[in-house]
């Protein structure tokens, strides 16, 4: 297992090439994140378009550079508009996140669609370790959207899950561990307030579609994305002390973060 940090020239590598394409993202996500997530988007240089309006799920999906669901999007919208946005960009080849939140936590028929979603190939599953020990089948979810796992007890879960779905598998902790189900990536760092901050994890899958749409490779992309939060999120952690600012100040130091450094 190997560290990826902000200190490996690949991650600043990554995030020069996404700010020379400035790809458009498109995103399905629920009411709560949609805010900070295309916050997160613009700060790193790509375009956002979130939500369903009519047409938006298939002519997006198939146009975009990259396209992230977060399945709590169901709260406003319908099973079928979120199936029809991947089955789009899955026929498109456009790479695409799949941040199943909250699955395993006892909404049986909100599960189902969570599942039916991985027949179109998501690139990418990021989550939480309940969120991914319970859609890798290993037992319950969390509390709701809180996990009662850590990111180190889901390891071999989401290599099993990589596995079977040919997806990279990410699980965000105070370690994050990246998986392609052959090799494992851990990703220290961070600040505890990510968890204090609504629609912070939310905004983590925009900011993997966003590295996908210019990444050199899946793996590689998510890597990046997730070294380039944590550090984004030390910085802001080092000039605040409560969770609004720091929020804001996530944000800041996003758009801050120079390749060049």
């Amino acid at each position: 297992m190997r560290d990826v940090t902000w200190a490996d020239q690949s991650v600043r590598q990554e995030l020069a090439a996404l700010k020379k394409a400035g790809p458009f993202v498109y995103g399905l996500t629920n009411y709560v994140a949609a805010n900070l997530s295309a916050n997160v988007l613009l700060a790193v240089g790509a375009g956002p378009a979130i939500g369903a309006a009519p047409g938006w799920p298939t002519a997006f999906a198939a146009g975009a550079g990259a396209m992230w669901i977060n399945t709590a999007a169901l709260m406003s919208s319908s099973p079928e508009t979120l199936l029809e946005a991947a089955r789009s960009a899955n026929a498109a080849g456009t790479p695409w996140v799949l941040d199943p939140v909250a699955v395993g936590a006892g909404a049986t028929a909100y599960d189902d669609v969570v599942h039916a979603l991985l027949a179109f190939h998501p690139t990418v599953i990021r989550g939480n370790a309940s969120e991914l020990i319970a859609l890798s089948g290993g037992g319950a979810g969390g509390k709701g959207v809180e996990t009662t796992a850590n990111a180190a007890e889901a390891i071999d879960f989401i290599k099993s899950l990589a596995t079977t779905t040919k997806s990279i598998v990410a699980v965000s902790g105070p370690i994050d561990y990246i998986t392609d189900g052959v090799e494992v990536f851990s990703v220290p760092g961070g600040d505890v307030r990510l968890t204090k901050v609504t629609g912070a994890g939310c905004s983590l899958g925009a900011l993997i579609a966003a590295m996908l749409a210019a990444g050199s490779s899946p793996l590689a992309a998510t890597c990046a994305a997730h070294a380039i939060y944590a550090v984004a999120a030390e910085r802001a952690g080092a000039m605040t002390k409560g969770t609004a600012s720091f929020g804001a100040a996530l944000v800041d130091e996003l758009s801050l973060l120079d390749p060049a450094e």
